[in-house]
């Protein structure tokens, strides 16, 4: 039988809706991704329709991925997550082994790029801010530890948004559905200006399919997309905290992710109509290079100023949600025993949040967040590939287990997400063989780790 949660001390308040799930997925999700990954999709896939093509197929994939954690999410409607989802299917190795990745590098490692992000964009506007902008170098044996004003300001926004959701979270997911509205509007307007004005080129729909493997290279293609929708399952950590969690979960996860969708597309619309393909290729900043073609250098500006607000708002999404996968595993025994108090004025997870968001912050400074973050791609799609997995895994050993919400389309929905997932992984591990072998490693040293906390958890009773 599932596990119960703990019901000593304060509970974490349930203040969530539906409307709170559908954009905590947005949020999530709606980061960098979608204003740079298209030039590198060009440079891959110089073709106007696999451009747009594969875009879609990400979005349905992921709406695949959304469909099969909803019906997880809907029968654990508990603070945690993907954690309870392995932890009920496998086993607990299997739930710690991935909270402790989620900790130490694939959610702090993320928020840390995020904030160096925010820094660059914000150094635009300020440039005291800017990653060029050095403050101090320090030496550090063979080599130098530089520190940014754009890492400055990562650290700054990172301390913002732990302190807003310290003390509630309603205050947390308050922060982040405005700025979440915010941004999607500027979507909208984008979207809206440039399908509704001239083109500036024909985008050439039916051009002959380029040369080389075409299949190779939309898989190519299909892991930047999958980048830009990464994310979305955010929503499903902060079950615990919904009103109505077997309804708002579901609705919110295929919500938000049928919205991302509609957008990512709409917008690549707008870039081909503006940039040809071999121009695109050559494109880091797509957007701005869209809106400054399109309606000039102040377009520009106002796209960079939407980047800058898709980080904040992605940014606080993270810190909202992250916690409460450590907060679980803390209850469950499998973490530092601190971490599983819960406030008892604010009710949230608050120990949680700020030693995320020191770790966080360290990392943004120490600048080895990329690299960290590199190595556990691998691991971090094999989780997904696991959790997908597990609504077929649970089916057949819990048949008669209560699920307020079944995968529409079972089994083919969870079998197609869990193919696209372990696709990647093998890509992954024959393009990038030493940074997967690196980040299975680093999965590897929480065994150790599990087998003392365990330990600790069975001497006490």
């Amino acid at each position: 039988m599932p596990t119960p949660p703990r019901a000593n001390g304060p509970t974490l308040l349930k203040g969530l809706g539906t409307w709170d799930a559908a954009l905590l997925t947005i949020g999530s999700t709606l980061g960098t991704g979608i204003f740079l990954t298209t030039g590198d999709i060009a440079r891959v896939l110089p073709h106007t329709g696999l451009i747009l093509l594969v875009w879609i197929a990400g979005g349905l994939l992921t709406l695949a991925g959304a469909l099969t954690y909803a019906e997880l999410g809907a029968m654990f409607p508990r603070a945690g997550g993907q954690y309870h989802y392995l932890k009920e299917a496998y086993g607990p190795l299997w739930g710690f082994l991935f909270g402790w990745t989620a900790f130490f590098v694939v959610n702090t490692g993320g928020t840390g790029a995020l904030a160096v992000g925010f820094g660059e964009y914000l150094g635009f506007f300020l440039p005291f801010f800017s990653t060029s902008h050095v403050l101090w170098s320090v030496p550090v044996g063979p080599l130098t530890w530089t520190v940014s004003g754009g890492q400055v300001a990562g650290v700054l926004v990172i301390t913002f948004l732990c302190a807003v959701n310290y003390v509630g979270v309603r205050e947390g997911a308050g922060v982040q559905n405005l700025v979440t509205v915010v941004k999607v509007g500027s979507l909208v307007a984008l979207a809206g200006l440039g399908l509704f004005s001239p083109a500036v080129v024909r985008p050439a729909w039916t051009a002959p399919l380029p040369s080389g493997n075409v299949l190779m290279a939309f898989g190519v293609g299909m892991i930047a997309v999958l980048w830009a929708f990464d994310g979305w399952y955010g929503a499903t950590a902060s079950a615990g905290e919904m009103r109505t969690p077997e309804r708002s979960l579901p609705l919110g996860l295929i919500t938000g992710t049928a919205i991302l969708t509609l957008f990512y597309v709409l917008l690549n619309v707008v870039y081909v109509r503006a940039l040809p393909t071999e121009t695109l290729a050559g494109t880091s900043r797509v957007a701005e290079a869209a809106a400054s073609v399109m309606f000039g250098p102040v377009g520009a500006r106002l796209v960079s100023l939407a980047v800058l607000i898709s980080i904040f708002g992605c940014i606080s999404s993270t810190i909202v949600w992250t916690p409460r996968i450590y907060l679980a595993m803390a209850q469950d025994g499998l973490f530092f025993a601190h971490l599983a108090r819960i406030h008892a004025r604010f009710r949230t997870p608050a120990t949680c949040i700020v030693v995320q968001g020191v770790w966080a912050g360290l990392l943004t400074l120490s600048g080895t967040f990329e690299e960290l973050y590199t190595y556990t791609i691998f691991a971090a799609t094999a989780f997904h590939a696991a959790t997908g997995l597990a609504v077929i895994v649970l089916r057949r050993t819990r048949p008669a287990e209560r699920r307020p919400y079944r995968t529409w389309g079972y089994p083919w929905v969870p079998a197609a997400f869990v193919l696209s997932c372990v696709l990647l992984v093998g890509n992954t591990l024959a393009t990038k063989p030493a940074e997967s072998l690196i980040g299975v490693g680093l999965v590897a040293i929480g065994l150790p780790a599990f087998w003392w906390w365990r330990r600790a958890v069975a001497t006490r009773s």
